[in-house]
């Protein structure tokens, strides 16, 4: 496996992740080649990090009255073909968090338990009425700390 920029030591950035979704790979999601396609990913990434935004509690309506998170950048690095009907399973960890942002990784690991896909992209907080960014408040910084 090539280096990725991200990951330092992949065994140990592995071993961190402890929240994940199931995915079960539609054929909607696949190209005229028959494996995923390169856009797919990002919506499995935007799915997995909802659940998990979610179930820090970050998505309650008084935590959205004040600051709501926006993708400011994504990336994804291919490692295996996934193709229709196959199972993965997504994980998502915060790995560094920012005055107004938090930096998140993901991993997809396949049927066979190897690593299909990695990610990592940054959530900036912005207030609602303006976009601009703004300090994520303790009690987020605490929950995303914790994940």
């Amino acid at each position: 496996m090539s280096k990725i920029t991200y990951i330092e030591d992949m065994e140990q950035w592995r071993s961190e992740f402890s929240f994940s979704i199931p995915i079960s790979i539609r054929f909607s999601e696949t190209d005229m080649f028959g494996h995923v396609n390169n856009v797919s990913p990002f919506i499995y990434f935007e799915e997995a990090r909802i659940e998990f935004l979610k179930s820090l509690e970050l998505f309650t309506s008084s935590s959205t009255d004040k600051a709501i998170p926006v993708v400011g950048d994504l990336q994804c690095n291919y490692l295996k073909q996934i193709f229709f009907d196959q199972k993965i399973q997504l994980y998502v960890k915060v790995h560094h968090i920012g005055n107004s942002s938090v930096d998140l990784h993901y991993m997809a690991i396949d049927e066979k338990e190897e690593i299909a896909l990695t990610g990592r992209g940054r959530l900036v907080f912005v207030q609602a009425e303006s976009g601009k960014p703004i300090s994520l408040e303790q009690s987020i910084k605490e929950k995303l700390a914790n994940a």
